[in-house]
């Protein structure tokens, strides 16, 4: 690989050299674990609202209402988790870097409920133990909101990515790209436009802010 990319800067262009450059930079810089799929039940249905996550870390994500998902991270996962309740918790292992095409199934828990009972028509408001919590809740907002703590410090992420759109053959093909065709090995599609696109810069800077509520300024450290 490393004989590879000697070769390639020294027969690169300098216009060739600026794509080499920015796709070197991209590659350490974008997300190392791409995930996409559907999430279905055992009679085939999406599964809407499940939980999909990395196991042993804080990132994940929920399906959509058709239980479709997507999830990517910045660190390597080897396998990704898929809970929801009254469903056995799937762990499935990814087979490469990017999996975007993945059909995964729920089973049903093997414990039943006993007996359930249905009732209809509107629910009484007097015995409802949630509205008395929302109560509380309400109550002491204005006693245990931001406004009562003479400073606070907070983290700040903001993500800005750069892509090259609308990838197509003629792009593929053309003198430029000559001898780096590789780089649309990390091509993507949006989940949005359904387009191609090629990430070239990523910038996530992390941004500490502390509040002085005294002087009522805002600052950033």
């Amino acid at each position: 690989m490393i004989d590879f990319f000697k070769y390639a800067f020294a027969k690169a262009s300098s216009s060739q050299l600026m794509v080499i450059i920015m796709f070197l930079v991209s590659t350490t810089i974008t997300a190392q674990t791409k995930v996409g799929g559907v999430v279905y039940d055992e009679f085939g249905d999406g599964v809407p609202f499940a939980n999909v996550f990395f196991p042993g870390s804080s990132e994940g994500t929920i399906t959509n209402d058709n239980g479709r998902f997507y999830l990517q991270s910045d660190n390597n996962y080897d396998t990704i988790q898929i809970s929801f309740i009254g469903y056995e918790t799937l762990t499935y292992t990814l087979e490469s870097r990017v999996n975007l095409e993945l059909n995964l199934t729920l089973k049903t828990e093997a414990a039943a409920l006993d007996a359930v009972v249905i009732y209809t028509g509107k629910t009484s408001k007097k015995n409802n133990p949630a509205l008395d919590i929302l109560r509380k809740v309400w109550e002491n907002r204005r006693k245990n909101g931001l406004s009562q703590f003479k400073q606070y410090q907070y983290d700040k992420y903001e993500k800005l990515e750069f892509d090259m759109n609308t990838i197509d053959s003629q792009m593929v093909n053309s003198k430029l790209f000559r001898g780096m065709e590789f780089i649309f090995d990390y091509a993507d599609t949006s989940n949005v436009t359904g387009k191609t696109y090629l990430p070239i810069l990523l910038m996530n800077p992390y941004l500490p802010y502390m509040v002085i509520m005294k002087l009522i300024k805002k600052r950033k450290i």
